[in-house]
């Protein structure tokens, strides 16, 4: 499964933090590298001004600097996306 750009694929990876013990949060800010991780408090915040490419690249960097894994998740859904993201990420 390649990345697509589209909403769709934006609420699929938005779907992963609302299911996890991370909280996704969209605001401006100062960020170097575009977001910011609070990993003590689990919290993600991602620069609100991104373009939906940027949003959804952010994302995926943040996913793999957390390390979600597929077993994580209870909805079979999610995991079935997870492992094929991870994979098609380690790919590139």
């Amino acid at each position: 499964m390649a990345v697509k750009y589209t909403k769709s694929y934006l609420d699929r990876l938005e779907n992963l933090f609302a299911s996890s013990a991370f909280i996704l949060r969209y605001e401006k800010g100062n960020f170097k590298s575009g977001y910011c991780i609070l990993k003590d408090n689990k919290v993600v915040i991602v620069n609100k001004y991104y373009t939906l490419e940027g949003k959804i690249n952010t994302l995926i960097d943040i996913i793999k600097e957390i390390g979600f894994k597929p077993q994580d998740f209870s909805d079979k859904k999610n995991q079935d996306f997870l492992s094929e993201l991870q994979q098609t990420t380690l790919a590139l």
